[in-house]
């Protein structure tokens, strides 16, 4: 019998695809979330026309699980507006992680005190359950753990690399008390789950090299729904559009993205669509070879993969992009790299190159830009293969991993 499951995330995370995917399936008692649009007072501001909405609150109203209903979903919106304003004020990454701390255990604590109902497990994301790990184990639940990156740990080792690189795009952070603290967090959630879920071989290996319990990490790579299907397009006139969605810094490689647009200025046009903390002197650099979009509403998503005719995201240390799935699904070439947990295979749907290759990136660049048959070969392969990582299919994955009965050396 497959359990009922209660779901606790902060944001939209993936499109809300667990709770909307167990709800599908029967199984999904309550999703527990601070904010959301289609819950509590912030529905109303659904009724704003689009073209009035300022920037926050049309990406509010885009934070709505589809296929949950209302009565499921139980939300803490003076918690998420005050999660907002703690976010929108820290600037560094010491600080960042201080707010996440922070955040993880009033979540915890809010959906602990909330109750469990009916369920027979539940299911959080890693840094921000340690607390409902701990009371649901103590009511007798299983636990489940989303490891939605690599450990903390290795990513601050692989951005204490980058920082000796480009010292100047983002504060040196070394080894803070906020960050040692949230290694041990992690470590503590993963006692505390009887399994840890990891995107990619790439998380599971690297909660490995953590020391973690590689015996209970399970590898559920994930999935995307329709809305972000486009079939494969004819190149328009004019340079190759090479796009880029995430985060501008370090971590996602944006160096490198910079670097491939300057070698191959003249061939591609460059766009990056993500929130940009870097330093003015810094954007100016980037801007000087990339159009920066900033952070945009998940609604307005798709807008820029309709743009694109190829996708690029050089990550340096990553769980399993979901960017990168909505790229394939979107019939467009992706260029990544290993450390993205990429679900692209070389040379089929695009090119995997290495980590920190601008050059690598610049040859796929110029393969694609010249060659319009091979282009359009590959923007085929990446919507067929899109199709084995959709929701339908996540689901089945998903939900074998979570199952009491599960063979892990199977799944």
């Amino acid at each position: 019998m497959r359990p009922k499951v209660v779901v606790s995330q902060l944001g939209a995370r993936m499109h809300y695809a667990v709770p909307r995917i167990l709800q599908a399936h029967g199984q999904l008692e309550r999703l527990y979330t601070d904010i959301c649009g289609s819950k509590g007072w912030p529905r109303m501001f659904g009724a704003i026309p689009s073209s009035m909405r300022p920037h926050a609150l049309r990406r509010l109203v885009g934070r709505v699980p589809y296929g949950v209903p209302p009565e499921r979903i139980t939300t803490f919106p003076r918690f998420g507006i005050e999660c907002a304003v703690r976010r929108a004020r820290a600037r560094t990454l010491t600080e960042r992680t201080a707010v996440e701390i922070w955040s993880g255990r009033v979540l915890s604590d809010l959906v602990a005190r909330s109750g469990f109902g009916s369920a027979q497990a539940v299911f959080g994301y890693s840094g921000e359950c340690l607390g409902l790990l701990e009371a649901a184990r103590a009511a007798g639940l299983r636990t489940i753990v989303e490891q939605t990156n690599a450990p903390r740990g290795i990513v601050s080792e692989f951005f204490d690399q980058e920082q000796e690189r480009f010292p100047e795009w983002e504060e040196r952070v070394g080894r803070s008390a906020s960050i040692a603290e949230y290694n041990a967090l992690e470590a503590a959630e993963w006692n505390a789950a009887d399994v840890v879920l990891c995107g990619s071989n790439f998380v599971r290996q690297s909660i490995a090299r953590q020391g973690g319990p590689v015996e209970r990490c399970v590898v559920v790579p994930y999935g995307v729904g329709p809305r972000f299907t486009l079939a494969p397009k004819k190149r328009r006139d004019g340079p190759l559009r090479v796009l880029t969605i995430g985060e501008v810094g370090l971590r996602k490689g944006s160096p490198y993205v910079m670097q491939a647009a300057r070698l191959t200025r003249g061939i591609a046009e460059f766009r990056m669509v993500g929130l940009c903390s870097l330093s003015p002197q810094i954007q100016t650099l980037v801007s000087s070879v990339v159009d920066l979009r900033g952070a945009v509403p998940r609604s307005e998503i798709l807008e820029h993969y309709q743009w694109a005719d190829v996708f690029l995201l050089p990550s340096i240390c990553e769980g399993s992009a979901t960017v990168v799935y909505e790229a394939l699904a979107a019939s467009l070439p992706v260029i990544t790299t290993p450390n993205t947990g990429t679900v692209v295979r070389h040379g089929v749907d695009g090119y995997v190159v290495p980590i920190r290759d601008a050059e690598a990136i610049a040859h796929a660049i110029h393969l694609l830009a010249h060659d319009e048959e091979l282009r359009i070969a590959m923007a085929a392969n990446a919507g067929a293969q899109a199709r084995n990582y959709d929701l339908e299919n996540y689901g089945r994955r998903l939900t074998d991993a979570i199952s009491p009965e599960a063979d892990y050396a199977s799944v």
